[in-house]
């Protein structure tokens, strides 16, 4: 794995993590977990129950393959789309971080970009039972196009086009799946833990939109300039 490949999923990984604690996810944690488990919250919340933890962690797992799949699908069609139409990778990120920077300006606050406020939700009007189920609310949730969500997944996207390599974009979605989904497990496994640190953080809930559109704008900036192979000497060196 070469130095370049490696700041991007260190970066994929990072915008996986933001898209967790974003608004539009993090508050909403408890209630996708009594969704796709299908027990009540104070269930879940009763420390000792092995089986219950059971549930949760298996019921987690496949909710985050749902949408990991999804992600990776769309990893994987960027990538062919970059290379299908040929158009020359210095091209690509340019317009690539111009758009990316765009979201940045968008999620900080700076600019509103209309097309990124409306929200697409793709759902199920009965919850399917089962770990299938599970899979398929994550599936949804990938295919849900939020105002926090929708910029970071674009930027991630973007940079998959300019990649032209579907094995790069697998990873590069692999990682951004993993950044949401370890944390989401966690959060699982420790729901009381969990509860406590985000009554602390909660206060801070309004600077994640500007700490994120700080780090797209940095990332459309490297992308733009070519910097990346650059930026992945100086950190390996």
């Amino acid at each position: 794995m070469t130095s370049t490949s490696e700041v991007s999923i260190i970066v994929s990984f990072v915008a996986g993590i933001l898209t967790f604690l974003s608004p539009c996810v993090l508050p909403l944690f408890p209630s996708y977990i009594t969704y796709i488990t299908g027990k009540s919250f104070e269930d879940i919340k009763t420390p000792g129950s092995s089986s219950i933890r059971k549930i949760t962690v298996l019921h987690s797992l496949f909710f985050i393959l749902g949408f990991s799949i999804v992600f990776m699908l769309l990893g994987i069609t960027f990538a062919y789309l970059g290379s299908f139409f040929g158009i020359r990778k210095s091209l690509l990120e340019k317009a690539g971080g111009i758009l990316i920077i765009l979201f940045g300006l968008h999620m900080s606050g700076i600019v509103k970009l209309g097309f990124l406020t409306r929200e697409k939700k793709a759902g199920f009007t009965k919850r399917k039972t089962g770990y299938f189920g599970s899979l398929l609310i994550g599936m949804a949730f990938a295919f849900g196009w939020t105002p926090c969500v929708g910029p970071i997944l674009s930027a991630i996207l973007i940079y998959a086009s300019t990649l032209k390599s579907l094995p790069r974009a697998i990873m590069l979605l692999l990682f951004y799946s993993l950044g949401m989904g370890v944390p989401f497990l966690i959060s699982s496994l420790a729901i009381n833990q969990f509860l406590s640190i985000f009554n602390r953080f909660k206060g801070f809930m309004k600077f994640m939109p500007i700490i994120t559109g700080v780090f797209l704008i940095g990332v459309g900036i490297l992308l733009f300039l070519g910097i990346f192979s650059k930026l992945a000497g100086m950190l390996v060196a």
